[in-house]
């Protein structure tokens, strides 16, 4: 269901069960979980999600749920949630390929990552009202966020849903790219991340996310932008990439 690869420095997680759409399982959870925590160990330099076949992850894997003794919170609280702070939290890039049905944690895995490619044709929105059930795993906070209220109530509400196209016209994700080269294009992405300064990368990353979560104001970001430079400088990938720019040739990063 969790496949994990790693070489070169990058950490490849497929979500591997396409006759579900990738439907995601409480075993599945605990396994995605289990992923990133072997990525992290290994020290990757950039990592990698994808789902295999027609759809991302079309969300929480409810067949042969019984709602009447469904443990919503508990799945929620306890394994959703702490998955996508590790996802969120991850201490390198990390890329994520969407194609197909990107739905509820499917949605939720993809917010947590930092840079998102999308196919055209993917499906994103929120159809859950069919179900009796909402949004969940950040769903509200990414739509209003980027939509604002009016269009977020407009998906909840009609449950449609937004191609690729014009999810990423509309601010959520990085880029938008033809099914068929989409694979190769987050690659790409990524192996250039994994050979880039890491520590320079995450020290963006960590300030995006204050941003992002603490709405940290403009003097406290420059103020944090100042003392991650001046700890930057202590790094060898600081020298090197001053060395380079002085030699004129390309920088050769270590990832230290």
């Amino acid at each position: 269901m969790i496949d994990l690869a790693i070489a070169d420095g990058i950490a490849r997680i497929t979500l591997n069960a396409p006759s579900k759409l990738n439907a995601l399982d409480e075993p599945a959870l605990r396994d995605l979980d289990a992923a990133y925590a072997t990525a992290e160990a290994a020290g990757v330099r950039a990592l990698v999600l994808r789902g295999e076949g027609r759809a991302f992850c079309a969300g929480r894997d409810i067949a042969g749920v019984d709602p009447a003794t469904d443990d919503v919170r508990g799945i929620l609280d306890d394994l959703v949630t702490p998955l996508l702070r590790r996802i969120s939290a991850f201490p390198a890039p990390t890329f994520a390929a969407a194609q197909g049905a990107c739905l509820g944690i499917g949605l939720g895995l993809l917010m947590a990552t930092d840079v998102v490619y999308v196919a055209d044709s993917a499906k994103i929105g929120s159809p859950f009202a069919a179900l009796g059930a909402l949004l969940d795993s950040g769903g509200h906070s990414l739509f209003v966020s980027r939509l604002g209220a009016h269009k977020t109530l407009d998906l909840v509400y009609t449950g449609r849903l937004m191609s690729g196209t014009e999810a990423v016209e509309s601010g959520l994700f990085s880029r938008v790219l033809p099914a068929a080269e989409l694979q190769d294009t987050v690659d790409a992405a990524a192996a250039a991340a994994a050979s880039g300064a890491t520590a320079a990368l995450v020290a963006s990353k960590a300030i995006v996310r204050a941003l992002r979560d603490e709405q940290l104001a403009l003097w406290d970001s420059v103020a944090a932008e100042n003392a991650a430079q001046a700890a930057l400088r202590d790094t060898a990938d600081y020298r090197e990439g001053f060395l380079a720019f002085q030699e004129k040739r390309p920088p050769r990063f270590t990832g230290r």
